[in-house]
């Protein structure tokens, strides 16, 4: 019996199976296809992701394959520049492909000591007090774990075989995306692009290097089955309706199209099986969270699941999976069909554009817009207590090297600026750093394994009676 078997080898998938092997946790993924996809569906990682990245030991990693692009026009694809004192050290977008992220996290997952399966597909689920029987197709035989969580995509098969209703709205319009050759001068290809683009912002090619580009187009309408695949034909037809030129579109590497459904799971547990990602939440692209909301689900459930099956995790701690992160999914639905209206070429949608575009001219709300796209606007509620408890905690120099460089174990932090406090009886969960010079303005403050802080203050029986709230009784 596995401890843990995650339907789904995406990027939640994998992020997932590293957070749990730190802990000791057996893993088993399955992935449907046999092969990885070459389909470019996001294009980067936020402030927030890059943060995690950093916060795991990944992030050199991943900025040997991606190039930095700033913050600003991120809203809507409003052009405005970056704003003023983001609260990051990581002040950028890290352009990397979908299939380099997926690559690197496989490869996290796996050094760690996750095992994946590629073509097993999961197609019955049932679960009892002491885990969950998973059938795989094909007649490849039946799997068990003490916890299931699928991370299998906005179709995803553990939500259906749940019966978690996934309620929200169906696509109004359809997208085609693609990788393919343009045979046009880059200065037409500019002009182009600068037209069209002054009201259709669902249009826009992008080099990819060797004559190569990433191109999108809106669709005539909304495909029946979206896993069907355009035809280069059906893409060269709406280029030349949208932009008046098919722009000697030819040989693709890959074409696909994409909707704007937005729906949100009902609930992201039931007993031993959790969702995570897409298959918990879906919502246009707009902004290009998609991937790192999913990301950022699997730091957040980590450490949980791994501290129950540990047998420390507190009651509850689990199921604040769900309290937490749900009410983060249903801001980015809300603000992604935000962008969407925005983003019509209608006269009342177009107006409003321009209110919010003299808007954020002002730099807070600026600021406001990028931190809740990025990811690092996000507060967990942790009750009454100063602005930055149940916020991350950026990165910070200390005595000896950098805060996200001592939380790499995956365990929780104590960054003590009184040298008077303990962890003695958590500290097999809990690192202690007693540290005057670091940055952070508070006596002392308790971070959770994911970097939110749990605890500000300075008082040993304070600390000691919330140290059990996120890492359980004590031992010895």
């Amino acid at each position: 019996m596995y401890d843990v078997i995650i339907a789904g080898g995406g990027p939640t998938g994998m992020m997932l199976a590293g957070e749990l092997r730190l802990h000791g946790v057996s893993v088993l993924v399955l992935e449907r296809d046999p092969e990885p996809t070459k389909v470019v569906r996001a294009l980067g990682l936020h402030v927030r992701s890059i943060e995690v990245m950093d916060q795991r030991g990944l992030l050199d990693r991943f900025l040997a394959h991606g190039r930095k692009h700033p913050v600003g026009g991120l809203f809507a694809a409003v052009d405005k520049p970056a704003p003023q004192r983001i609260d990051t050290t990581h002040p950028y977008v890290l352009g990397i492909p979908q299939p380099v992220t997926d690559r690197l996290l496989s490869e996290h997952a796996t050094e760690l000591g996750a095992e994946i399966r590629r073509g097993r597909a999961v197609t019955g689920l049932s679960q009892d007090d002491d885990g969950v029987s998973v059938e795989l197709a094909d007649g490849a035989g039946t799997l068990r774990a003490r916890y299931v969580v699928g991370c299998d995509g906005g179709r995803s098969t553990v939500r259906k075989l749940l019966g978690i209703a996934f309620p929200g709205e169906p696509s109004r319009v359809d997208t085609l995306l693609g990788e393919m050759r343009l045979d046009v001068p880059p200065e037409t290809l500019a002009t182009v692009m600068a037209e069209v683009r002054r009201t259709q912002k669902r249009f826009g090619a992008m080099p990819l290097g060797d004559g190569a580009y990433r191109v999108i187009v809106p669709a005539e309408g909304v495909a029946e089955d979206r896993t069907v695949p355009p035809t280069l034909e059906e893409f060269r037809q709406q280029l030349r309706k949208v932009a008046g030129t098919d722009l000697g579109a030819h040989a693709p590497r890959w074409l696909s199209r994409f909707g704007d459904a937005t729906r949100l799971a009902e609930r992201y547990r039931s007993g031993r099986v959790l969702l995570a990602g897409d298959a918990a939440h879906i919502h246009p692209p707009t902004g290009g969270q998609g991937l790192n909301l999913g990301v950022q689900d699997a730091f957040n459930l980590g450490w949980k699941l791994a501290a129950e099956i540990a047998g420390h995790a507190p009651e509850g701690l689990l199921d604040s999976y769900h309290t937490e992160r749900h009410p983060v999914a249903a801001d980015v639905l809300n603000n992604t069909r935000a962008q969407m209206e925005l983003m019509s070429t209608e006269p009342g949608p177009q107006a409003v554009r321009r209110l919010l575009a003299e808007l954020m001219d002002f730099d807070d709300v600026n600021r406001y817009l990028i931190e809740k796209i990025t990811g690092i606007g996000v507060r967990y509620d942790f009750g009454e207590g100063p602005e930055l408890l149940g916020r991350r905690m950026r990165d910070a120099d200390l005595g000896k090297g950098r805060l996200y460089e001592r939380m790499r174990t995956g365990r929780g932090l104590l960054l003590d600026r009184t040298g008077r406090l303990s962890v003695t009886g958590w500290a097999d969960r809990v690192d202690h750093i007693p540290d005057p010079t670091a940055a952070p303005d508070a006596p002392a403050l308790l971070l959770r394994p994911d970097g939110h802080v749990a605890w500000i203050g300075h008082d040993q029986r304070d600390l000691t009676s919330h140290l059990p709230t996120w890492f359980g009784a004590p031992t010895g």
